[in-house]
């Protein structure tokens, strides 16, 4: 049942009509906030981070204090049992989610966790710009003590690792994701220890410095060749690339590296499937959770136009001009060299969102369980940067040579724990789904024939239509018939990874 077919019933009891109103009114300042968010990390200049953590917090307490308000929990407690269509329900279920997560936290702490978060952001990156561990620490120890007050407000009763991790994936368990990791510990470095004694070198095609505008001009030429609705998006540059948006309005945002042109465009293409995701949410089920995202869901569609479609071959032998006309120097490329380019395995990366299919989910993993000890106290906050050192041995064998490099690497330290699980997650469905699509059309002809709108309305079909309509693990076995398994990317990587290194 789609969430843009369900009835929504107008003649529904008060006490809907009026929790609906204050839900709305709620997400649309949580909106708001992500807005100035995408400001403070794109546009504004350095000198507005004071004036901006200030509006961002009040922002966060105005919004929380509208949602706890008891007026809320009594129109919740009205609607138990109430005669509700299977769409209201939906909403109702998702909305008592929030409210019982959300009522017995203080909105001092509310705020306090927004200023502190908001704040932190321009000192983690003037940290990472400086190599600077040290002057960015008593923000994460501050952030970390925070965030765990919350948890223990929350559910006493839980650990506050496991709240914080059921704040982000709800209905995904924390044992089904350690079962995922476990079987990606088994079966991935068995792979990428395969491809080093392998001795098949892959192209690196990519050997000059390319200008910004450039390769922003590819990015650009990139959006617009796999469809982009620029009517509600945009592309702009930020420190670390991100999405922000609604079905209105989604914004996706890149970074350059002057001899890696490679490094923005997967980026972009990895945005845009966040971008589709928001865009495809229905338009008339707006401010409620039947036109909100799922978290988990999210990065399953980044994931797949990142991987399955912008890293293909067909892809690469229709875009291929597009690179050819924008990067000066590149007339001598080739399919198959852009092609190799984009899939080779580089155990020897620093840096997660540069990395690989394979290597990329021991990034996961090391900052997962760096995060958990964190959290539970078992490392002090001084002992990250060396841990993280020593599990990049470890897991990769590489150790970085900067805290710039390593810990310091990524933005999301100021702003959630227990959430990196999202990324491995988003990969495992985008893999199951791609094999779910591939059943009812050829994606590869459609590609090749540039024609990505039949695959872009199957998603909008199967996953973005449903808002929240469904639960996390029902959305996936609803589009793919199956329950979520890592055993399509398994698959998928084995039979990918194994042609191209001649296994």
């Amino acid at each position: 049942m789609s969430a843009q077919d369900a009835d929504m019933n107008s003649d529904g009891p008060d006490a809907y009509e009026a929790l609906i109103e204050r839900y709305r009114r709620v997400l649309n300042l949580g909106y708001s906030s992500m807005y100035l968010n995408w400001d403070q990390q794109v546009m504004m200049p350095e000198g507005g981070a004071p004036a901006r953590a200030q509006q961002l917090s009040a922002l966060s307490a105005t919004r929380h204090e509208l949602f706890v308000d008891p007026e809320v929990g009594e129109w919740l407690n009205q609607l138990e049992g109430a005669d509700l269509t299977d769409a209201q329900q939906a909403n109702v279920r998702e909305i008592r989610r929030e409210y019982e997560r959300a009522a017995n936290v203080p909105s001092e702490l509310v705020e306090a966790i927004a200023q502190t978060a908001s704040e932190s952001q321009q000192i983690w990156q003037d940290a990472k710009a400086n190599d600077d561990f040290d002057a960015f620490a008593p923000r994460l120890e501050k952030l970390r003590d925070l965030t765990v007050e919350r948890a223990q407000h929350i559910d006493p009763s839980t650990e506050p690792y496991v709240v914080m991790y059921e704040d982000n994936h709800p209905y995904i368990s924390l044992d089904t994701m350690e079962d995922i990791f476990g079987t990606l510990r088994e079966e991935l470095p068995k792979l990428v220890d395969e491809i080093r004694k392998s001795g098949v070198e892959l192209a690196t095609p990519f050997d000059d410095e390319y200008p910004d505008e450039e390769q922003r001009a590819l990015c650009e030429a990139a959006l617009d060749f796999i469809g982009y609705d620029r009517s509600r998006g945009r592309l702009d540059t930020a420190p670390h690339p991100f999405m922000t948006g609604t079905q209105f309005d989604a914004r996706v945002t890149t970074r350059f590296k002057r001899s890696d042109p490679m490094d923005a465009l997967t980026a972009t293409i990895h945005e845009f499937g966040h971008a589709t995701y928001q865009l495809g949410l229905p338009k008339d089920h707006y401010g409620t959770p039947l036109g909100s995202s799922q978290g988990s869901i999210h990065e399953s569609q980044s994931r797949f136009w990142e991987n399955h479609i912008g890293r293909s071959r067909p892809f690469w032998e229709v875009f291929l001009p597009h690179v050819q006309e924008h990067l000066s120097g590149t007339d001598s490329l080739t399919v198959d060299s852009c092609f190799e380019a984009a899939n080779r395995v580089r155990p020897e990366n620093l840096i997660r969102v540069e990395a690989d299919e394979l290597t990329y989910h021991m990034h996961i993993i090391l900052r997962c369980e760096i995060d958990r000890a964190f959290v539970e106290g078992e490392i002090e906050v001084d002992e990250i940067p060396a841990l993280w050192n020593e599990k990049m041995e470890d897991y990769l064998g590489v150790t970085p040579d900067t805290d710039t490099q390593g810990c310091l690497q990524d933005i999301h330290w100021t702003s959630r724990y227990a959430a990196f699980q999202t990324y491995t997650l988003g990969s495992m469905a985008a893999a199951q789904l791609d094999a779910a699509i591939r059943r009812e059309l050829d994606v590869d002809a459609l590609v090749r024939e540039e024609k990505f709108e039949p695959i872009l309305n199957w998603m909008i079909e199967n996953v973005h239509s449903h808002g929240q309509f469904y639960r996390t693990p029902e959305l996936i076995e609803q589009a793919t018939g199956e329950p979520l398994t890592a055993q399509y990317y398994i698959d998928y990587v084995r039979d990918k990874f194994e042609r191209l290194y001649d296994l």
